[in-house]
This record gives structure tokens, sequence and C-alpha cells, in this order.
């Protein structure tokens, strides 16, 4: 195991600018404002050869009656227990004060080595860190997360108190699954509930989640990585800098994953954004589960579920493939269905088949219902090939393309499918000329 390293400090003292620096990629949201860290946030960096996982927490306010920092603070603290060492972080440009010295009482309760950084020191000074020696800390530096003034030294301290050299990662094989939806559609709530831990913050308060959080685990031998992102609202609804970034993270962890799971809110049904959303994950070829939320708050009779994916068929014939599941993230039920789904999908993103098979179907289906005819000239199919997977890619090769009709297209697409059983994920179909088959 790769040492566990936590930054803490009360708000606004460039927690968040210290991670990104030390991982070397913008990766932690950052605006000039306190609360905008809120869950943890890891990341695995390497320094003079040693490798570790740094975690970012959110703004400490240790007396705070906020629900919110009341959240915040029980991550933090799981953080703290879970690493080996500490990075507590001040502000310089503030000065010491009484946050500061509760933030240390807390920390001197984990009985783990803590190294202080006194941030915000542009130009250094070396009466910078004097009055910071009264937290009873022995390891000090003064630094600049910003321009990186200092950070060496510090990280130099750090990895010499490791036990021994950690070397980096293997190559991640985790399968790869992305929570994406709305917010308050209990997207957090699921992971928590999958993870069996909290992992991530709850709140009724919308817009609770704003960094993507990732969190690798294991289920019956098998590698995940869960994904717990921001609530994507419409473009129009957006006005604040930092959810702006967070959908944008959000967005982009659905271009890199390979299953994404759309949270739909039962007592909303499917609305316009929900069905807007799969339409990004259809777009970017991903596998989908549709995760039916809150099924716990719905009346019901024998018909309900079917009611409601007749429905979702209906808007979402675009993506006819998709599989379902309703449940309860409160409750549990059924939630181990979602993980059970999404091994599913993605076995079936990962289908290849021989050329020879797939010219069977094809032709198969060509004898059934004849090709289209355009201007007196027909269609001719000379023969198809798989090109890739993730998700399946099919090339037919005709005599020439511009006489394939949509329709065509379509059932053979349907055809394909069906013949190889490929629900759950997109397939894509490619019509070529025989001439470009060299190109």
């Amino acid at each position: 195991m790769k040492p566990v390293v936590a930054i803490v400090g009360r708000p606004n003292v460039g927690k968040s600018t210290f991670f990104n620096k030390v991982l070397g990629r913008k990766f932690s949201i950052i605006e000039d404002r306190p609360g905008i860290t809120r869950d943890r946030v890891y990341g695995d960096c390497e320094w003079a050869g040693y490798a570790f996982t740094l975690i970012d927490t959110g703004g400490l306010e240790i007396k705070s009656k906020d629900e919110m920092f009341s959240h915040i603070k029980v991550q933090a603290q799981i953080a703290v227990e879970n690493a080996d060492i500490i990075i507590f972080l001040t502000d310089y440009k503030t000065g010491l004060i009484a946050d500061d010295i509760n933030v240390a009482s807390f920390l001197r309760k984990f009985n783990k080595h803590v190294i202080l950084g006194v941030n915000k020191v542009d130009k250094y000074r070396e009466d910078a860190i004097y009055e910071y020696y009264s937290l009873g800390f022995s390891d000090i530096f003064a630094i600049s997360s910003e321009s990186g003034s200092g950070v060496g030294d510090l990280l130099d301290c750090l990895v010499k108190k490791f036990d021994k050299k950690s070397e980096a990662d293997e190559i991640d094989d985790s399968l790869k699954i992305t929570i994406i939806g709305k917010p308050n559609a209990g997207k957090s709530s699921l992971v928590n509930k999958i993870l069996k831990s909290e992992r991530c913050i709850v709140s009724a308060i919308p817009g609770t989640t704003r960094d993507t959080v990732d969190t690798k685990f294991e289920l019956s031998g098998k590698k995940y990585t869960i994904i717990d992102t921001a609530g994507i609202r419409k473009k129009s609804a957006i006005s604040d800098n930092v959810e702006y970034y967070s959908v944008i993270r959000a967005l982009k962890t659905i271009e890199k994953c390979d299953v994404c799971v759309i949270c739909i809110d039962a007592s909303e049904e499917a609305t316009e954004q929900d069905i807007r959303l799969c339409g990004y994950a259809h777009e970017h070829g991903k596998p989908s589960v549709i995760v039916v939320n809150k099924w716990d708050l719905i009346e019901k009779n024998t018909n309900t579920i079917n009611e409601f994916e007749d429905k979702l068929k209906e808007q979402l014939k675009f993506m006819d493939y998709f599989k379902s599941v309703y449940i309860s993230a409160l409750t549990g039920k059924r939630v181990e269905k979602v993980i059970e789904l999404c091994d599913y999908v993605f076995e079936k993103t990962c289908f290849r088949v021989s050329t020879g098979i797939l010219n069977e179907v094809i032709f198969d289906a060509a004898s059934s219902v004849d090709p289209p005819t355009k201007s007196g000239r027909r269609l001719k199919i000379l023969y198809s090939t798989q090109a890739e997977i993730k998700p399946p890619c099919f090339v037919i090769f005709v005599n020439d393309a511009t006489l394939m009709h949509f329709s065509y297209r379509r059932y053979l697409e349907n055809k394909i499918r069906s013949a190889f059983s490929l629900d759950g994920t997109p397939i894509k179909l490619f019509i070529r000329n025989k001439d470009e088959e060299s190109r």
C-alpha cells in the first residue's frame, strides 16, 4: 500500500491549489471563496521516487453549526483517520487565527505526524513562520502553492517520513463506472450504498457534490472505480463559475468511463434534462444503465414499473437498447443490481464476432428483405466485418454507399443487435464502398 497523506486546514487557505500543484494538473476545483471543496478528493502523486496518495479535504470550521460544514468535518475526519501523515495548511496573509488553533487541537486527537505549511508566502521572509510554532508542530514550512515556492522543501520532508519507497501504480484495470444525473437525484446516496460507507456527502441541498469523486473498490474479486459527479442542470440555469466547472468535469467523466449510470428521480419521472444526459452517453458510445431512484416514494400497483418503463422506451427511442433498474438508494432495495447490470452491459460492449458469422447474419437479413433501389440501381451488399469494440463497430462494404437508405441501415442494425443479443450497449454501423477497403 502507498502512504496516504491528507491535506487539512480551515477554509480558503489554499488546500486545493496545493493539491493541484503537487499533482501537476488541475484536479480539484479552485475558487477564491471558502467552502468550494466538500468531499474527499484523491490523487496519486510521486516525488523524488516516492509514490503516495494525496487527499484534498474541505475547509474545517470546527465550531460551526452549519449543516454543510458538519458534513465536511466528517469527511475530513475520515481522511485524517486513513492518512499516514497530515499536511496542515494555514494562511500567512491572514496570520494565525482562532480557527487555525481549533484545527490544530482537532488534529492532535489522532496522534498522526503533522507537517505545517504556512501558505501564501509569496516572498520568503525568515520570520514568516515564527508565530506558528505556538501550535506545537516541529516541521513548519513557508510555501506558496500558487507559485510553488517552498513546496519542494515540504515534500522532501514529507517523503522522508515514509517507512519505505512505494513504486508507482500498476496499470489501472478496474471497471470505471460514472454516476451522472440532475441535482438531488440521489447519486451520492447510491455511491455510499454501493460502497457501504459515507464516501460522499449526502444532503438535501442541491449542488452538494462539486468535484468528481473517484473511489476504487473490489466486489467478488472484481476491481471497480465508481465516480460520483456533480448534478448537471441545463446550461441556461448555470450562473455560478463553480457549478460550471463542476458540470464540465462531470461530462468529461462520461467520455473516459467504461459504463455510464444515469440516475433519474422517480418522483419527477424522466425530464428533458435526463433525456439529454442519456443522449450524451449514447453519442459517446457508452453502455448505459438507467437507474430510477427513490422508487420507495412512488405509490405503486402491479403495473407501475411497466408503465414507467413504457414511458422511458418512448422517450429513449434513440437508445432503445438501454437497461434499467428501479431502486431506493435510501433503503438499499435492488442497489446490488446496479453493479450486476454494469458488468452485463460492459460485457456486451466488448463483444466481438468472427467475420464469417457476421456475414451469415447480414446476408440472411438481405435475403429476407431486399436491399433498396434508387434510379434503377439496387444496393448490393458485398461483405461485412467488425472493426472495433467498446462499442462494437461494424463495417459493411457495398457497391454504392449512396444507395443505402436510413431505414434499411436501421433494419441491419436491429438484425445485428438481435442476432448477438447486444442489449445495453450502442453499436455503430459504417457503410463503405468496395474501393474504400484499402484506405
